[in-house]
């Protein structure tokens, strides 16, 4: 334990000590001193703060602060009561307040502690209330507003954390500081009631006790009671001015000092006016030597601030354009304009409402949604999704950017519902034909009238958010591979290091580099295969790293390591998966064309044969589609890599699976058979 913890900790207990053991009256003296130069830096600070939150101790402060006050309000209590003497700092505070009559002095005391309880604890105890109050209704505002510059790139997912935490530790503090002002609150109910108990009891026990006249006890408690009340009120009152000071300070960048004299004196000009009244009050009985004086300085002051604000605001020509040239050509702003976003979602001017949240617009929020379900299904950070409107586009149009290549497009009629068949049209069904934009399904934008009936015949209907929403998504998915960089490859190895120390270590940087590692998740990722399942894909890289660096050949092991997962991805109805199986005879045809260089292995198939590949498959996959089943090629592990690189060129939405990517249990129906003559 440091020594700054364990002096606050005796303080604790020296307060606890206080209450209980008569202390001397001049280590009373050093107590009362130290209350006073406490109180005097709370206020200090407080003042210097540029927010509340750079004093967030002030809260549990203020109640150890007013515990040590009170502990010497006891302790002068017994002091006085049973010595007639509180020490010498008591007796000189309480000397020069009463002076030659101790009645004034206490008319002065009660004037002080009216101040210190009516306007000064009052009033913070109030304004702590409403801080806290309006601090925790604006806190689902400000979270959301903090969603929306997250979604639309002006912020970084650090800095979207750290102002969620200092919105959080802001609730904190306005709660705890209401709290708190309540112990302010009592602690100047229970001085007044100390004071009224010194004088009463110290008159009966001076009289009683000590044999005093009436004159002499009133004359010694009172002054005894005034400088107590004075000694123990004075830090009650810069307390409370500080708590005061701490609830009402705006976030700004100076200090009170600062802004005070800054925004005060923003306005020479009213120094004019004030300085003129001050001296036409002179012609009054006004002693007008004080009011020339006054007026004389106002004026003065005004002159000297309008200069000073007349010098700044006139830059010089010269400087001015070379500034100006100087930014134009500075390189910040040439890299500045080559950048390019991730992802970006642009939109006419038509479409503005459903982004516009002051306009009932949740796209902000379905985007946060959208990133949060992607990172759970696919396992990547997406990238923040950069949001603006295009006039260069249709008003109705939008469309979606990703690296700055544009990948999807689609129209949307606000003041429509799209409405997608069940798979017989009905004509009784009426409205604008189209194609839903996520998977190309026939459509149609209905109005409000028509949704009820349209839903009665069994069509799907959706509002147009919803309907971006599902393509921005499917989008996404399709192009995961692209926004996974060398870079976020870095943030999901770190991640995964802090519970995977070993295993990382054993991976990366030797065998593989960040770039061989990305490249084997960008190949899952490519064929919609989750790389949530980090440590098992780092153990198969752990495993066949040092054999061999063909990323498509580790690509290959990391999906039958995943086995179970792509299982269960494919699994249909009964639990069994339907799938399309490749003859011998084709299979034999790839694995003899397959070409190995030392830059990794291709397939090397005349046009002929791949063209007769081609069109089986997509024979079968027509067959299957009529069944609205998922085509799914089932081929040996050697071959499958290759049959999907062909594949890829014509038939990109075909799922091509070996027979090591799936579990023995699982039942295997075979609905075709991709064949060549």
């Amino acid at each position: 334990m440091s020594a700054r913890d364990l002096s606050v900790l005796v303080g604790v207990i020296l307060i606890i000590v206080m209450l209980v053991i008569p202390l001397p009256p001049v280590l009373l003296s050093v107590f009362i001193l130290i209350n006073i130069s406490l109180a005097l830096m709370v206020i200090l600070v407080a003042m210097n703060t540029t927010e509340a939150l750079e004093f967030s101790i002030f809260p549990s402060l203020l109640l150890l602060l007013t515990l040590f006050r009170l502990g010497l309000n006891v302790s002068t209590t017994r002091s006085i009561l049973a010595n007639a003497e509180a020490g010498g700092v008591v007796s000189t505070f309480g000397t020069f307040v009463t002076g030659n009559s101790a009645l004034v002095g206490f008319v002065i005391f009660s004037i002080l502690v009216i101040i210190q309880f009516l306007v000064i604890t009052k009033g913070a105890e109030r304004v702590s209330e409403v801080a806290a109050r309006f601090t925790l209704d604006a806190m689902p505002g400000k979270q959301m507003s903090i969603d929306a510059d997250l979604n639309a790139g002006l912020i970084s997912e650090q800095q979207a954390k750290q102002r969620r935490e200092k919105i959080e530790n802001e609730a904190d503090f306005y709660g705890a500081m209401d709290g708190a002002s309540k112990f302010v609150k009592g602690d100047a109910i229970a001085g007044i009631i100390i004071v009224l108990i010194n004088i009463l009891f110290g008159l009966i026990i001076g009289m009683t006790q000590k044999g005093m006249g009436f004159s002499e006890a009133i004359d010694t408690y009172m002054r005894l009671t005034v400088g107590d009340g004075l000694v123990s009120q004075i830090p009650a009152l810069l307390i409370s001015t500080a708590t005061g000071i701490t609830v009402t300070r705006v976030a700004s960048e100076g200090n009170l000092g600062t802004d005070v004299t800054g925004q005060m004196l923003r306005y020479p000009k009213l120094l004019y006016i004030a300085g003129a009244t001050i001296f036409m009050l002179g012609l009054t009985p006004v002693p007008i030597l004080i009011t020339t004086v006054i007026a004389g300085i106002m004026l003065f002051g005004g002159w000297y601030l309008s200069r000073t604000a007349e010098q700044q605001e006139v830059p010089h020509e010269d400087e001015g354009e070379e500034q100006e040239s100087s930014e134009m050509q500075s390189p910040e702003n040439v890299v500045n304009l080559i950048s390019t976003d991730p992802i970006e979602f642009e939109f006419g001017y038509a479409l503005i409402p459903i982004a516009d949240a002051s306009q009932g617009g949740d796209l902000l929020d379905r985007i946060v949604m959208i990133r949060r379900q992607l990172a759970i299904e696919l396992g990547l950070v997406i990238p923040t999704v950069r949001i603006r409107d295009n006039i260069q586009l249709n008003p109705n149009e939008y469309r979606l950017k990703v690296k700055g290549n544009e990948v999807a497009k689609g129209e949307l009629l606000l003041d429509h519902y799209l409405a997608m068949s069940p798979g017989v049209e009905d004509d009784a069904v009426e409205g604008i034909d189209t194609q839903e934009p996520a998977f190309g399904l026939p459509a149609k934008w209905i109005t409000e009238e028509t949704k009820e009936d349209a839903e009665m015949f069994g069509y799907t209907v959706v509002d147009p958010p919803s309907v971006v929403s599902t393509h921005i998504t499917e989008v996404i998915k399709q192009h995961a591979h692209m926004l996974l960089g060398r870079q976020e490859t870095k943030q999901l190895i770190d991640h995964l290091k802090e519970s995977y120390p070993i295993l990382v270590e054993e991976v990366t940087p030797e065998p593989l580099s960040v770039g061989e590692i990305q490249k084997v998740l960008s190949k899952l990722l490519r064929e919609n295969i989750s790389i949530k399942n980090l440590p098992i894909i780092f153990e198969t890289l752990a495993d066949f790293g040092k054999m061999t660096n063909d990323t498509e050949l580790l690509a290959e092991y990391a999906r039958q390591s995943l086995s179970t997962q792509i299982t269960y991805q494919f699994l249909q109805e009964n639990d069994s998966i339907k799938v399309i199986t490749v003859s011998g005879k084709v299979e034999k045809t790839i694995a003899e064309h397959v070409q190995q260089t030392e830059h990794g292995s291709y397939l090397a198939l005349d046009p002929e044969s791949q063209q007769s590949i081609v069109q089986s498959v997509a024979q079968q996959v027509e067959q299957l589609s009529l069944q609205e089943e998922t085509p799914i090629v089932l081929c040996s592990p050697a071959v499958r890599m290759y049959l999907k690189q062909l594949l890829d060129r014509f038939l990109p939405q075909v799922v091509v699976l070996s027979y090591n990517e799936l579990e023995p249990t699982v039942e295997v129906q075979s609905v075709g058979v991709v064949n060549v003559a």
